[in-house]
């Protein structure tokens, strides 16, 4: 479980999250959807202790992330993160980047680091891209790349920063699609979005972020259907 109070993050004199409260229960799905700006980014950084936090306590599992006295690299393995931007390494093939995490991190043998590796990629769907280095591989099948690279650490919890907005418009739905398979196998998820149908069809809860202040979180069908807050009607007016 993922345990969130009084949450607050400022970049210098600039507020970017308002003390926010949020408990992400374990095989939930939640997407985080507002304009950009609004503090959804922040909070996935905020909880797998990418970025300092100036107020508040983000706990995961009963750790708190940002105590002095936790191993934050050994937490980071419970977290997958996935981000707009792939950064695959490009001197080494499909089953080498994905291989890489398990045997430098979790120290396991070549063979099974690779055994792990092939076993995710096939999860996404890249079974025949083992050999196939990062630049002959599309802007979709690079992203499911570094979604099967966050697997391969075999994490509790996925964070998705805007998963898709990096690609072309019909590179789209075949990342989305491996997002879906994940949430059906159960895995808890946190995703911030600009994939308005993702986040009603696929999630359990939708929060609203709106100039760093959670203004709303309901299940899709109240948040898309009858938005509580003045905020949230305008953001969804202008992005359907």
């Amino acid at each position: 479980m993922i345990e969130i109070r009084g949450l607050e993050k400022y970049f210098g004199a600039l507020q970017v999250l308002k003390g926010i409260d949020l408990d992400v229960e374990k095989g939930e799905v939640l997407s985080v959807i507002g304009a950009s700006g609004s503090g959804k980014s922040t909070l996935l950084y905020c909880i797998n202790g990418l970025e300092p936090i100036q107020k508040g306590s983000v706990v995961v599992d009963g750790t708190d992330v940002h105590a002095k006295a936790t191993d934050i690299n050994k937490l980071r393995q419970k977290l997958g993160m996935v981000f707009q931007q792939w950064n695959s390494f490009p001197h080494l093939t499909a089953l080498e980047n994905v291989a890489l995490a398990p045997r430098i991190v979790k120290g396991k043998s070549k063979a099974e680091a690779e055994a792990i590796a092939e076993k995710q990629l096939r999860h996404v769907g890249l079974a025949d891209k083992l050999k196939v280095y990062p630049n002959n591989l599309s802007g979709g099948q690079q992203q499911r790349l570094a979604i099967a690279r966050a697997l391969a650490m075999e994490p509790t919890y996925m964070l998705f920063d805007e998963a898709t907005s990096a690609l072309d418009p019909e590179l789209v739905g075949e990342v989305l699609d491996t997002m879906r398979l994940l949430a059906e196998e159960g895995m808890t998820m946190i995703c911030v979005t600009h994939e308005m149908g993702f986040a009603r069809d696929v999630s359990d809860r939708v929060a609203f972020f709106h100039k760093g202040v959670m203004e709303e979180i309901g299940p899709p069908a109240q948040i898309f259907g009858q938005p509580e807050s003045e905020n949230t009607r305008k953001f969804l007016a202008n992005v359907r």
